[in-house]
């Protein structure tokens, strides 16, 4: 994609170039209203239908494939400095290459297969489902090779200081989180009866002509909380034991029904770690589209939480250890040495 991204700094998976105000900025009719979504549709569609008009337009059309929850990226290297891991960015595709893969699978590349992303500077994003093709598709050269990357492992690879680089990586999880909805949402959770995508993607519709019920994305909000003893100058950290070795992080539970947020930071922290907290402020929050399969469009919403009391008792069920950690213990494990050998680490998994 081009350049020219948000300058503001964002979370991971936020600040998606090709939604809300980012996208409106840099086009004439916002690429989420009803005019820009009809248009698009209307666009890709034609194409489909004519081969001949495909190769003249298609080039203001890219298509973002997945695989088994992960998106298809293109690495290589900057230059021949083995001290430099490769650098990866998203595989954009064309309408043409994309239906040649499905007819040579027996399939029809139909408009409700694609599931609209947004679009910017006058090109439309779309994300495609690649899982049920009979072959492993193969995209990319020796130079520049494609594969099908889990956004764990992008994450990690990512210069978080790249504008371009973490715009890249919040429309993957974009795409992920609805690519995987639709799979949840195949059937009519009233009557049973098969459910189709409707507006591009953007909810599915009930074929049962005495249901007809519709159905959108279900976002399903997470507490991630900072518990601090502000007298000693600490934070407390947990780890579970899938981590790797030396990782911590903070505190995380899902919301309950009737729960306000701050009551489920409170519950959380006394359930896993026996804590009591008091004053609750909140933070920031970003999209969590990392999670497991069955809840692909967590929102993650986060907080600072005061500790009123301050002897741990760990709920084993839940964690493996939880530990108060100084600032400058938690400073000393920031470096930037580490991080970078982290992302090295996780650009040669994507080469």
């Amino acid at each position: 994609m081009e350049s020219g991204y948000s300058t503001s700094r964002h979370h991971t998976f936020a600040g998606n170039p090709l939604i809300g105000a980012a996208a409106a900025s840099s086009a004439s009719v916002p690429s989420d209203s009803d005019d820009g979504l009809e248009s698009a549709v209307a666009s890709i569609r034609n194409l489909l239908a004519d081969t001949a008009e495909e190769e003249a337009a298609g080039s203001g059309i890219r298509i973002l494939p997945f695989r088994h929850g992960k998106p298809l990226v293109e690495s290589s290297y900057a230059s021949t400095n083995s001290d430099e891991g490769p650098t990866w960015r998203l595989a954009w595709q064309s309408v043409h290459k994309c239906r040649e893969l499905f007819e040579a699978s027996g399939l029809k590349l139909g408009g409700e297969s694609l599931v609209y992303l947004g679009q910017r500077n006058e090109v439309v994003y779309w994300a495609l489902d690649f899982t049920d093709l009979n072959l492993v598709s193969q995209f990319g050269s020796e130079e520049r090779k494609n594969a099908y990357v889990e956004l764990r492992t992008l994450m990690v690879a990512a210069d978080w200081s790249d504008e371009n680089a973490m715009g890249e990586i919040s429309i993957a999880g974009h795409a992920r989180a609805i690519l995987e909805w639709h799979g949840l949402c195949q059937f009519c959770g009233r009557c049973g009866t098969k459910t189709s995508p409707q507006k591009a993607g953007k909810r599915r519709h009930c074929q049962n002509d005495s249901c007809k019920k519709s159905f959108y994305p279900r976002v399903d909000p997470v507490v991630i909380m900072l518990v601090i003893d502000k007298a000693n100058d600490r934070a407390l950290l947990s780890r579970q034991s899938r981590f790797v070795p030396r990782m911590w992080s903070c505190l995380a539970g899902f919301i309950e029904p009737g729960e306000s947020l701050e009551e489920a930071v409170r519950r959380e922290t006394q359930e896993e770690v026996g804590i009591e907290v008091g004053e609750v402020i909140y933070h920031s929050s970003q999209p969590w589209p990392v999670g497991p399969s069955s809840m692909p469009c967590q929102l993650m919403v986060g907080f600072f939480a005061f500790a009123k009391s301050f002897d741990i008792c760990v709920d084993k069920n839940e964690l493996e250890d939880a530990q108060w950690h100084s600032r400058e213990d938690v400073k000393q494990a920031l470096t930037f040495a580490e991080y970078k050998k982290a992302q090295r680490t996780s650009s040669f998994r994507v080469h």
